[in-house]
């Protein structure tokens, strides 16, 4: 992964501050369309930084309280941070983790998902803004149709639960839709 670009406006106010509210050090690992802009950059805005993992989990009400909707540093800057919800991502994801911005901050550490990674975390949305996000990845040299797929069929396709058919339909629609064209 090359270096990241540089930290996207509002987050570099709001993380700046948010790092000298935090009593504690904090690890984030972000996913979404924070984890696209500021990991891969991504030319999009987001609102948002989702992220799948805090350590130490137990600020995790420190956190929402300090930088979740509805808190004033939310209200000042217009993004907040949020815990996911339910997301599929690889089994082993935590080994492929990529620092951002490391020593930039005092407190607060910010990790991604591999392009990878980060591309099956949003198989199960798989709504517009996610299909963007894994064209964006595609077409800028991030990913590889058969490195995808064999993540995906080694990884995650053995933690699915219920009808993974959709799945594999959504993830054959991705590389015929963002991969052919490259190939072609």
């Amino acid at each position: 992964m090359s270096p990241p670009p540089e930290l996207p406006s509002p987050w570099s106010d709001f993380l700046g501050e948010l790092d000298t509210l935090l009593e504690q050090a904090i690890e984030l690992h972000c996913i979404g369309g924070f984890a696209v802009v500021a990991g891969y950059g991504f030319p999009r805005g987001t609102n948002d930084l989702d992220y799948r993992t805090l350590i130490p989990y137990n600020l995790i009400n420190e956190l929402q309280r300090l930088a979740g909707p509805g808190s004033a540093l939310a209200q000042k800057h217009k993004v907040y941070v949020q815990r996911a919800g339910v997301e599929s991502i690889p089994e082993n994801y935590e080994e492929r983790l990529k620092e951002l911005y490391s020593g930039r901050f005092t407190k607060i550490r910010l990790f991604v998902p591999d392009a990878y990674d980060l591309t099956l975390s949003k198989l199960s949305r798989n709504i517009e803004r996610d299909r963007q996000d894994v064209e964006y990845l595609a077409k800028t040299g991030h990913l590889d149709a058969h490195i995808l797929r064999a993540r995906y069929a080694e990884e995650l396709r053995p933690l699915l639960i219920g009808d993974v058919r959709q799945h594999d339909q959504t993830l054959e629609f991705w590389i015929e839709a963002y991969f052919a064209r490259l190939e072609g």
